[in-house]
């Protein structure tokens, strides 16, 4: 392969200084900027009347970048859908001199690689907190780059590969919907019989918080996700870094959910990996009578979209984002309840459906690092 020849970010850039004439009546797209070349969104739109400094505006195809975060990868092209987006100053962006000489394609490739974020933390300086990259700097730092054609050749290859990754995840999202949606319909239409309502207080126990804090030891925290996703073990804190005097601990099989955020699919039962971890009295725990329900059932049942709107509608609060399911809520609460036979079967087909996300969660790892491996082979 031919010698790729070096050059100057500012034989290629400049800087863009186009200002926002903001009508206070018209709303705008602002821009945010993801970490580890993870693309350019929109952070919502705000309207004109409240934009009270100075801003400039975006073109589609302009390379844009974070001060602050362009070390961190915070760095890519701005998308179509935000040409004439605004931004501050903390968001410099660059034009392309000529296209003919860098493809702004290759371009956004380039600058996703490990090697350019290099090349930003090489034009960044400052104190811990206060560490910015520096335009005059970052556009000195030189590149390798290949004929246009070159250039064109490998953003088609990176295409055709990004696009093989994103089908994969696809494939592996739509075989988990498909599983997900087998397990609710066996609670809901069961085969040959009819569901029952059950109280949740006939199926689950509140269980009162059994640890006193000890500000000296250290505490392993379970965490719930929303929408569904389960519970997980989040992070290991000393007693002095929270004000609770009493804690929770959660044992396999139990169920619990914080109460802030119940009515978002927060709710779930502890699996292995989290026994013994503790969680603080925002999140109520409570003991499985498995003689009635299994607790794989209600883990199902819980996780499902629909009821999530009946839980916001038992939880009080002020406004939505304060709403907290209370305990005394929950134990109210009525759930359709399949037979214990076929609660039996919905368990085996639940195992089945977990290892099968475990051995997708392998194959995502791997696919999420291809194309960083790959681009590090290219560009390094």
């Amino acid at each position: 392969m031919k010698a790729w020849s070096k050059v100057t970010l500012g034989e290629l850039l400049r800087r863009s200084n186009e200002p926002a004439i903001i009508d206070p009546a018209a709303e705008y797209h602002e821009v945010t900027i993801k970490l580890w070349g993870k693309g350019i969104l929109s952070r919502g739109k705000v309207r004109g009347s409240d934009v009270t400094t100075a801003r400039r505006v975006v073109r589609a195809n302009q390379l844009i970048l974070s001060k602050i975060d362009a070390r961190n990868g915070a760095i890519g092209l701005v998308p179509p859908e935000l040409d004439g987006a605004i931004v501050s100053n903390d968001f410099p962006s660059f034009e392309f001199y000529d296209p003919r000489k860098c493809d702004p394609a290759f371009m956004g490739w380039l600058v996703r690689s490990a090697p350019f974020v290099e090349l930003c933390k090489a034009a960044s300086e400052g104190t811990t907190n206060r560490v910015r990259i520096k335009e005059e700097r970052f556009l000195d730092q030189q590149i390798e780059l290949p004929s246009l054609a070159e250039q064109q050749a490998l953003v088609v290859r990176l295409n055709a590969l990004a696009e093989k990754t994103r089908q994969l995840e696809a494939h592996l999202d739509v075989a988990e919907c498909d599983a997900d949606r087998l397990l609710r319909a066996y609670i809901f239409h069961p085969p040959g019989e009819q569901p029952t309502r059950w109280r949740m207080s006939e199926l689950v126990s509140l269980r009162q918080p059994d640890v006193t804090v000890d500000r000296t030891a250290q505490y392993r925290f379970a965490g719930v996700y929303s929408f569904g996703r389960g519970v997980f073990a989040s992070s290991t804190k000393t007693g002095d870094e929270f004000a609770y005097e009493r804690l929770s601990t959660v044992r396999i099989g139990d169920f619990t959910y914080p109460k802030l955020m119940a009515w978002e699919g927060a709710l779930g039962i502890v699996p292995p990996e989290c026994d013994g971890m503790v969680v603080s009295p925002e999140f109520p725990v409570f003991t499985v009578d498995t003689d009635v329900v299994l607790p794989e059932v209600l883990d199902i049942y819980f996780c499902t979209p629909e009821i999530w709107s009946a839980l916001a509608e038992i939880s009080g609060g002020t406004n939505v984002r304060r709403r907290r399911l209370q305990p005394s809520a929950f134990l109210d609460y009525e759930m359709l309840l399949p037979s214990m036979i076929t609660q039996l079967k919905l368990r085996d087909l639940y195992r089945q459906t977990q290892t099968l996300k475990a051995k997708h969660a392998a194959i995502r790892e791997a696919n999420a690092a291809l194309l960083p491996a790959t681009l590090e082979r290219v560009f390094s």
